[in-house]
């Protein structure tokens, strides 16, 4: 198996640059929403808080993750950043009931009217403005290291990006006299971080559950490629394909002496390797005269 390269220290980079930037975010909303008073503004605040929370928890879990095996966990760690990403969810759910609880009480209890100014608009477009360089920043970051972390982030701090633009969008409303504007988009703001919570966790959940990380016919047609391979069976994986994937096969190959049996299933992990990036590959030789017409389990 080839050694992953261990991009840890790149991602506490962003992180820490991002964590600067979202606590810039958060103090601007926080002044912003209590001077004018408003219930989506301060939602959004609320929101905002959670980036810098998501930041602490992947510099957490990053420091965990690291991609080398150890006595105690000897498939590696990379699960750890997994777990910091349903940690995002988490903090994506909160801030959602948050944001409903507060309408409701809008609603139901009323509250001060809302006062605004020009300078609070541009402040607020400053704050996109961050907001949209931190998620492409994140995004790209993410992409080129293949950090579920970063990404989860990155969804979440895009959804960030949506709800102050829906916040600005209320705020020019109650600019122009519509009060009632500031309470009606409070709903489409939480339905906007309830999504991204949803984008984060269906993309991790298979990874921790151990769902198949590629077809197994798509293996068995890689495997039969390689001179000397008679029969692939068996075939399971688990992973996240691009960081690290564990495949388990059955093999039959032509040769009877151990030693070019073997020299054959190290073309076959090299060939897998090759097509798939790093992965971890169990490989059971059977006899020449075994057969099996199953694929997989």
């Amino acid at each position: 198996m080839s050694e992953r390269t261990d991009y840890r220290q790149t991602v506490r980079r962003v992180l820490v640059i991002t964590l600067v930037l979202n606590l810039l975010v958060v103090m601007i909303k926080a002044v912003v929403g209590v001077w004018t008073g408003s219930l989506s503004l301060l939602a959004d605040a609320l929101h905002s808080v959670t980036d810098s929370a998501n930041n602490v928890l992947g510099l957490i879990t990053n420091q965990l993750a690291s991609p080398q095996p150890d006595r105690d966990h000897p498939y590696g760690h990379q699960k750890f950043e997994a777990v910091g990403a349903l940690g995002v969810a988490a903090f994506l759910g909160i801030a959602c009931f948050e944001i409903l609880k507060g309408a409701v009480d809008r609603i139901l209890f009323g509250g001060e009217p809302i006062t605004l100014t020009a300078i609070a608009l541009w402040l607020m477009l400053i704050v996109l403005g961050v907001n949209i360089f931190v998620a492409f920043y994140e995004r790209r970051i993410g992409l080129q290291l293949g950090s579920q972390i970063l990404l989860a982030d990155a969804h979440h701090t895009m959804s960030d990006i949506w709800i102050t633009i829906t916040v600005l969008a209320a705020l020019i409303g109650v600019w122009q006299g519509l009060q009632w504007l500031d309470i009606v988009l409070a709903f489409p703001v939480a339905l906007l971080v309830l999504r991204s919570g949803w984008v984060v966790l269906s993309a991790n959940l298979p990874w921790l559950v151990d769902e198949m990380a590629i077809a197994p016919e798509a293996i068995h047609a890689k495997v039969m490629q390689v001179p000397g391979v008679l029969n692939c069976h068996n075939i399971a994986s688990r992973g996240l394909l691009g960081r690290q994937v564990f495949i388990d096969m059955h093999l039959i190959v032509e040769p009877k002496d151990v030693e070019t049996a073997h020299n054959i299933t190290e073309k076959v992990e090299a060939h897998l390797e090759e097509e798939y990036g790093p992965a971890r590959i169990t490989i059971h030789v059977e006899p020449p005269a075994y057969r099996s017409g199953e694929i997989s389990y």
